[in-house]
Order: structure tokens, then C-alpha cells, then sequence
């Protein structure tokens, strides 16, 4: 989050604050992991090679100025560090993929949560920071969407994917239980979920059960599950309200989204929709935001159960 004036004029007219930290660490077992810089199509890069005893891959990640020196990981301008080279690149890559997650160890690290709840005191929550469900891995970082790249794997090569996505399943499921008994009150699923990417078959197929299994642990001890569906939504508009997920976090309404905010709440009623204001909005200067604003506010006023 940016600090300065308007941060603070926010916060003095009742903002909260959410802070996302990860509840453990991760110790890799026969996996030696090197990074190295280079230069690929005359950009410079860093090349992180993960050596196992059943194959090598590597990815590239480009960066710019400033990138993990301020705000999450990203640079001083945009969102990066891109990754230019992915981990799997062909049916070759997978088994050193699978043997990554299968010998990565979770234990529990919960001082930074702590921590920042002192911190925070009563001005805000802290909430588990989880990565994204298997499916959203592969198709995000371990293949990418580029020129379709998950897709065609997902159909040259369906046992293998399935073998792989069953495996990280499997190993997070320790991790699932360090995460629903720290200190924080709910737990973040940076999912990125877009429906016109993925489509409603594979949602329903591969996340839906893993955020059942999530969710039954979570649930169990007493902890809310949010998952960030910034993206198009009005393809599983449908199948949302099926899933265990507590809250809708970073749900983007008409202009940047595809679904109004009163069908979103009219469909998911037992659900908390955790709304990000469209930012597009905010290039048609300041009264229009304000209008803009206004009218969401109005839609959100029939209920209790959102945010902004």
C-alpha cells in the first residue's frame, strides 16, 4: 500500500487495512535451485534453474527497476517481475515439476502475522497470504496462457497434467492445515481467477474441489476463506455460489468486469463480495469517479455482507 496524504485521509475517514503474509516456509528437499542473470532477445533477465533427480527446468523472469525494493514484488511503474520463459515447456518438463511440489516441505512460520497484528492494532485484519490452487499455477506460471500454451498442453497432454495437478493438491494439503491454525481470521487464495481465461468446465473440474478441500480445513477450525476473482466472472457466475468460498475478494463490476454488482449480489447471497473499484473509471477524471462510486454504493447499501 502507498502511504502518504491520501492513504492517511482514508484511513482518517475509517479505512481499514488488510495485510497478507504467508503463516509458514518452505524447505525443498533434493532440489537445487541457482539463479543467474542473462541476456535473452537482448533483454536482461534472471534465469532460476531448479536441478532435480528426475530432470532440470528453468524459467526466466524479467525485472525492472525497483522490483522487490517497495510494494509486494513489483517494480517502481508496472507489475513485473514477468516471467519470459516458463517452467514447463514441453511433456519433457513435467516430472521435475511434480517432483518439485511432491518434496517441497511446509512448517509453520507465524511471527510475521504476529507481528503485524501488533502492528496493526485495531486499525485493520491480517489475513493468511496462500498461493494460487493447482490449476491456476499451471495455467499462470508453470505453462502460461501465451499464444494458448496451457490449453494445447491441456489437450496434447491430459494424464500428465491431471498426474501433476494431483500431486500439488496433495502436497499443499499440510500447508492448508498451517494456514487454518494461525493467528489470522481468514485465509487468502491469490487465484487471479478469470472465467473468460479458463472457462466454466475447467473452474467446475479443478478448482471447485480444491477449494472444498481448503475449505473443509479452514472451516474446521474456524477460519473465512477468500479467494481473488478480479477478472470476468459471468461464465461461472452460476457455479460461484457452489463453492465453500466465504468471500469474493477483488470482485471488478462493469466497466473492467462483465457482471453488474446487483446480479453478483442477487446470485451469491450467502457470499461477501470484497469489491475492487474498477480503476478504469478513475481516467474519466474526478466527478465521474465520484458518480461512479455513488451508483455502486446505492446497489451496495441493501446488504451487509461487502466491502471496497
Amino acid at each position: 500500500m502507498q502511504t502518504g496524504w491520501a492513504e492517511r485521509e482514508c484511513r482518517n475517514r475509517g479505512m481499514g487495512i488488510a495485510w497478507l503474509r504467508p503463516p509458514y516456509v518452505t524447505k525443498l528437499h533434493g532440489v537445487e535451485v541457482t539463479e543467474a542473470r542473462a541476456v535473452v532477445d537482448g533483454r536482461a533477465i534472471a534465469r532460476r534453474t531448479y536441478t532435480t533427480p528426475v530432470g532440470t527446468v528453468f524459467e526466466d523472469e524479467f525485472r525492472e527497476p525497483g522490483t522487490g525494493q517497495w510494494k509486494a514484488n513489483r517494480s517502481w511503474l508496472s507489475a513485473t517481475p514477468w516471467l519470459m520463459a516458463h517452467l514447463i515447456k514441453g511433456p519433457k518438463d513435467f516430472p521435475a515439476v511434480k517432483y518439485i511440489a511432491e518434496h517441497t516441505e511446509y512448517l509453520p512460520d507465524y511471527f510475521p502475522l504476529e507481528q503485524a497484528t501488533d502492528w496493526l492494532g485495531e486499525d485493520g485484519i491480517m489475513v493468511d497470504a496462500l498461493p494460487h490452487s493447482p490449476l491456476q499455477m499451471f495455467l499462470i506460471y508453470w505453462v502460461g496462457s501465451e499464444g494458448g500454451s496451457c490449453f494445447l498442453h491441456l489437450a496434447d497432454y491430459p494424464e500428465l497434467v491431471e498426474d501433476l495437478l494431483k500431486a500439488v493438491s496433495k502436497s499443499r494439503e499440510p500447508m492448508y492445515e498451517i494456514a487454518a491454525k494461525s493467528p489470522a481470521p481468514a485465509a487468502f487464495c491469490g487465484d487471479n481467477i478469470d472465467g473468460g481465461l479458463m472457462g466454466a468446465r475447467l473452474f467446475e473440474q479443478y478448482c471447485m474441489p480444491e477449494y472444498e478441500k481448503q475449505a473443509a480445513i479452514l472451516h474446521r477450525h474456524g477460519k473465512l476463506m477468500m479467494v481473488h476473482m478480479d477478472g470476468r466472472l459471468d461464465n461461472i457466475k452460476h457455479l460461484i455460489p457452489r463453492t465453500p468460498v466465504d468471500i469474493i475478494e477483488a470482485f471488478h463490476p462493469l466497466p473492467m468486469g462483465d457482471l453488474p454488482l446487483d446480479e453478483a449480489r442477487t446470485l451469491w447471497k450467502d457470499k461477501v463480495i470484497w469489491m475492487g473499484f474498477p480503476a478504469s473509471v478513475f481516467h474519466m477524471g474526478p466527478q465521474a469517479t465520484i458518480e461512479h462510486m455513488l451508483s455502486l454504493l446505492k446497489v451496495a447499501v441493501t446488504g451487509i455482507q461487502f466491502a471496497v
